[in-house]
């Protein structure tokens, strides 16, 4: 296994579409996902797709914890081919990071609950429905397979800041609790 770069905003792997994976089970899709997976932990995230480590594939990596307190001692899972379906149409904004946007938070509407579905490493059929942290991860690490950084889902850029400065741009606009660890997929 080995740490892999992480591409940062403005290269041009992060604004295309990814390719489907034909073969779940490839070898070379194991040894991405091993990879991914130990370069996911050493940058302390809680999600990665595969673009985000200079492969335009359909592969995503995140931990399931509806809540950051609940992300430790989580194992990633690994979603191929992944689709995503709004279970309802109210929107919740969350405070999200970015691997490839270092240093930075924003204000982003997500969808509060979704149905998935993808498959495994081995082939099979993966469904479930998510809320909260869960169903925000997944919308992210998704967007990055069709090109779509977070800052691009976000209404108003005024609700982007560096981490170092969220204390006084909370005072300013009182959305969320900036003091809380913002979710960095």
């Amino acid at each position: 296994m080995a740490i892999l770069k992480i591409a940062r905003m403005g290269h041009p792997v992060l604004v295309h579409p990814a390719r489907p994976i034909d073969d779940p089970g490839a070898e070379s899709v194991r040894h991405l996902l091993a990879d991914m997976a130990e370069t996911m932990l050493d940058a302390e995230g809680i999600g990665l797709a595969a673009p985000q480590v200079h492969h335009p594939l359909r592969l995503i990596l995140f931990l399931d914890a509806e809540a950051r307190d609940e992300v430790q001692g989580r194992r990633p899972i690994a979603l191929i081919n992944p689709e995503i379906e709004p279970l309802d149409r109210s929107l919740e904004p969350g405070w999200e990071g970015c691997l490839s946007i270092p240093g930075l938070r924003g204000l982003v509407p997500r969808y509060a609950r979704i149905g998935y579905r993808g498959l495994s490493p081995a082939g099979r059929l993966v469904e479930r429905e998510a809320q909260g942290l869960h169903a925000r991860v997944v919308q992210h690490e998704v967007d990055h397979l069709d090109g779509v950084l977070y800052p691009m889902r976000m209404p108003d850029l005024r609700q982007l800041a560096f981490e170092t400065e969220l204390k006084h741009f909370a005072a300013e606009f009182d959305e969320g609790d900036p003091d809380e660890p913002a979710d960095q997929p």
